[in-house]
């Protein structure tokens, strides 16, 4: 059985300072080895309460039965605030749901079907992109998901001007941006400034300028009646159901910034680390290859549903290295979670990457083993301890389109590539904005041809 690397919790018990630095640096190792088998963990802070829930029902309770009482923690937005705005990953009550009742259509199985041969295409030039030979994956990944998510949002390429533009830009803007703010921590009233890093800031307004550059252009399609049929159209061209409102140019930003950080980011992130799993397996290779050359023999959107060692192999890899791996809900009235009193706005943090890997709800927690997504016996893990797109009325409502991306990308490179691991390389699991590699997945591509 296959065991893939984790990364080393940290000691048992450091202050509150020690452990900022830690997680600043990393939020998996910043962790308790405990965590990984504990229902509730408890951290107090002079500021603030924090409650890492891992038993499923408590969960259950916060994503699911009352997620009004339990709205997006502002503390752990407040780092991504200077690009996202008021995007729907930031907003909470009136505002997310106006945001979410204009949005969601366009995510719809159903409209699913006019991305298909986009996603293709992109996939198509993805595989053709690589060499023979070693590389890190994960700038292959992460080049090739914005490419999908521009032709699918804008139907534009990533070599396109304004594309490549902004590319650039998002690495710039991640290299500089940390994924806390002093104001996660301190209670700091609205007016006061948050202390963004200047090269942070300019970043993001230099981001923010080239993304409305391309709304105010779309919108001037959508007037003029040629605009193509992609989500910015769809997105910008819905209204909302109860106020028939749309959003204009300027409201699109902040959902464009949204779309394209996690929608490129979370898929590179679990596509790069599906193909070192993949490396590692030859047999499982073997598997999806069949899969992938029956598919690809002449693709269509009906046949997505024969993916599925595809599928359960990409499933078992968010397990593993769920791209977000860490949820901060907030309390908006006094609690009661496991016998222990939760304050009004305490921090409720629900941990995926822990939740994963709770051998409480999954047979031998650290292995790759895609099969458990097939087995009858473990349905129960399936549909209460598995997070990787959240839950309840927050799940990510590009969900779908991630794993229709993600199943055309893995299974057209492995149709074109034989994928083995580079001897001697083993990645660090670390966590920034999403799991990534502290030194890289180095991996090694064989043509087929």
């Amino acid at each position: 059985m296959i065991r893939p690397p984790k990364p080393k919790s940290r000691e048992a018990k450091v202050s509150l300072w020690r452990y900022v630095r830690l997680f600043r640096k990393d939020i998996l190792s910043a962790q308790p080895e405990r965590l990984y088998r504990a229902k509730m963990a408890v951290m107090r802070t002079p500021f603030f309460w924090s409650f890492m829930i891992n038993q499923t029902e408590l969960v259950e309770t916060v994503l699911k039965k009352r997620p009004e009482d339990f709205p997006k923690s502002r503390r752990f937005a407040e780092g991504v605030s200077p690009l996202l705005g008021q995007s729907v990953f930031n907003t909470n009550g009136k505002t997310w749901a106006r945001q979410r009742r204009i949005i969601d259509p366009a995510f719809e199985h159903g409209r699913l079907k006019d991305s298909f041969d986009t996603v293709c295409d992109a996939a198509r030039a993805a595989s053709d992109r690589l060499d023979q030979g070693s590389i890190d994956v994960e700038p292959f990944t992460s080049h090739a998901a914005a490419d999908i998510i521009f032709r699918a949002l804008f139907s534009i390429p990533i070599d396109a001007p304004d594309a490549e533009l902004i590319y650039q830009e998002f690495q710039d803007y991640q290299s500089t941006q940390p994924l806390l703010n002093l104001a996660a921590f301190l209670p700091l009233p609205g007016w006061l400034p948050r202390f963004h890093r200047r090269k942070t800031k300019q970043s993001a307004r230099r981001l923010r300028a080239l993304i409305l550059r391309l709304t105010k252009a779309r919108a001037d399609k959508i007037a003029a009646g040629n605009a193509p049929d992609d989500l910015c159209t769809k997105i910008m061209t819905y209204s909302d159901p109860e106020t028939g409102e749309k959003f204009s140019a300027e409201e699109m930003v902040d959902q464009v910034a949204i779309f394209l950080l996690a929608g490129h980011e979370t898929s590179a992130s679990a596509v790069a680390w599906s193909l070192y799993l993949l490396a590692l397996s030859p047999e499982t290779q073997s598997a999806l290859r069949k899969e992938a050359q029956e598919f690809w023999a002449a693709p269509a959107f009906s046949k997505l549903s024969d993916f599925k060692e595809t599928r359960a192999v990409f499933r078992e890899t968010m397990r593993l290295y769920p791209p977000v791996p860490m949820m901060v809900r907030e309390s908006t009235q006094p609690e009661v979670f496991r016998d222990r009193k939760v304050p009004t706005g305490s921090q409720i943090v629900i941990s995926p990457w822990h939740l994963h890997r709770n051998d409480r709800y999954w047979p031998d927690p650290d292995a790759f083993c895609p099969e458990r997504f097939n087995d009858p016996e473990q349905r129960d893990a399936v549909r209460s301890a598995f997070l990787p797109f959240s839950a309840g009325p927050r799940v990510c409502p590009g969900a779908g389109f991630a794993m229709m991306e993600a199943c055309l990308l893995i299974s057209r490179i492995l149709a074109d590539w034989d994928v083995s691991p580079v001897e001697g390389h083993i990645p660090q699991p670390s966590a920034y904005l999403t799991v990534r590699s502290a030194n890289g997945i180095h991996l090694r591509f064989w043509s087929r041809a």
